[in-house]
């Protein structure tokens, strides 16, 4: 028995490899990104007495291809024409009551005058291209409503003067580096009642506003003088 081969048509072979690359397409996740929420703080720093505003910007993000899947955040405010962008190499996670959040606490303008006010826009993408976007309004007027916080420290003794609802004083060790952060027990008293640990060497004072979406940051005192 003689079997005549015939070859393979090559549209049919096409339709076939076509078929295959969609069905291997459709069987990957095509989630995509989502902000759940977004969230815009200002932040004084003294700066040798004359401060500088910067923001702190966070949002929770959901993919469900993983967080890993996330590549880029970015902050517009599109009325002044401004951007600034964070990768997953340089943006930082905090995890708060089992969520990830990704931001920075650095959001500020090339020449530190003030930042703008009114409609931010927060722009999530992944590494597929997907993007999701929020929008966060922030309309804290653009004079400070307080005097800046003091943090004073005197022999063994230190003193706070803030008309902020809230304080932490932060522990640093004598590079610099941050150990951590203590709720005062009073707003002054002796430097032993605060606990800090033997590696301390200077403390500033963390006054905020969490109503507000306000806070500042004193400039760093030795706990030696």
């Amino acid at each position: 028995m003689f079997f005549i081969h015939r070859p393979f048509p090559r549209s049919l072979a096409y339709w076939l490899l076509s078929l295959f690359a969609l069905l291997l397409f459709l069987s990957c996740s095509q989630a995509e990104p989502e902000i759940r929420y977004g969230s815009l703080e200002l932040v004084y720093y003294e700066n040798g007495g004359n401060p500088v505003e910067q923001f702190s910007f966070f949002v929770l993000p959901r993919d469900d291809d993983g967080i890993e899947d996330l590549e880029e955040l970015w902050l517009y405010h599109d009325w002044d024409g401004l951007s600034w962008q964070l990768t997953s190499k340089d943006w930082i996670s905090q995890t708060i009551d089992g969520n990830t959040w990704i931001g920075t606490r650095a959001i500020a303008r090339e020449d530190d005058t003030p930042l703008p006010r009114g409609q931010f826009r927060a722009v999530l993408v992944d590494k597929g291209g997907s993007r999701a976007e929020q929008f966060l309004a922030f309309d804290v007027p653009p004079d400070r409503e307080r005097e800046f916080p003091l943090l004073t420290i005197t022999g063994n003794r230190y003193r706070i003067d803030s008309r902020y609802p809230e304080q932490n004083l932060l522990a640093y060790d004598n590079e610099g580096n941050y150990l951590l952060s203590i709720p005062p027990p009073a707003a002054e008293g002796e430097i032993s009642a605060l606990g800090l640990p033997s590696q301390a060497e200077s403390l500033s004072l963390w006054s905020r506003d969490p109503a507000r979406s306000v806070s500042a940051f004193t400039d760093i005192v030795p706990l030696r003088n």
